[in-house]
């Protein structure tokens, strides 16, 4: 890691705001789920994956942990429709730690283990639900080309309406934001299923 990996008695006012924010309340009882590798306190009670950076800028830290959060326990889409879309993210930036938190995730949440094989592949995948095939499209979309064409978009429209699509960009932005600071910072997190040769 290239950021010191602060410990909680490590923490000023600001960053003890912050990692008080990330483990307490609807974050903890995701904590208590994540997958081993993907846990977002250690032993030691350092934050883990993107969270570590956060309280090297409190600030910001507190802003993009709150845009997260919104999404994920106050959104518009169904728990599927985000977990495809974060998949989708972490697949084409082959994030470990992002695939490793969210993968078993999707497959509770009802996301065929067949149908995640295939979006750590980067190959599409067409959901039976129209919602949930217009929110993939779309984020395979936006990290392909950074836009959509006038169908890909009038489909999402049509199946999520303005706010659905507004959290499908949203979502695909924030993880895609995860993901590179976690590569810069050199965050480690379990092999994923390109490192492992064969996905999933």
């Amino acid at each position: 890691m290239r950021l010191h990996h602060l410990r909680p008695d490590e923490l000023d006012a600001d960053q003890r705001a912050v990692y008080d924010e990330l483990t307490k309340g609807s974050r903890q009882q995701v904590t208590t789920r994540a997958p081993m590798g993907v846990q977002m306190i250690d032993d030691d009670g350092r934050l883990l994956g993107p969270f570590n950076a956060f309280l090297h800028h409190p600030h910001l830290g507190m802003a993009v942990q709150e845009v997260s959060r919104r999404l994920r326990f106050e959104g518009v889409l169904t728990h599927r429709i985000r977990e495809i879309v974060i998949l989708v993210v972490a697949a084409s930036q082959q994030s470990d730690y992002e695939w490793g938190a969210h993968e078993a995730i999707a497959i509770d949440v009802g996301v065929a283990s067949d149908d995640v094989a295939r979006m750590a592949r980067g190959e599409p995948v067409a959901f039976a639900d129209p919602a949930e095939d217009a929110a993939a499209a779309l984020a395979r979309s936006l990290v392909a080309t950074g836009d959509a064409d006038d169908a890909v978009y009038t489909r999402a429209h049509d199946a999520l309406g303005d706010r659905g699509v507004i959290e499908v960009s949203t979502t695909v932005g924030v993880y895609q934001l995860l993901a590179q600071q976690m590569r810069l910072f050199r965050v480690p997190g379990p092999a994923g299923p390109w490192t492992r040769g064969s996905p999933t």
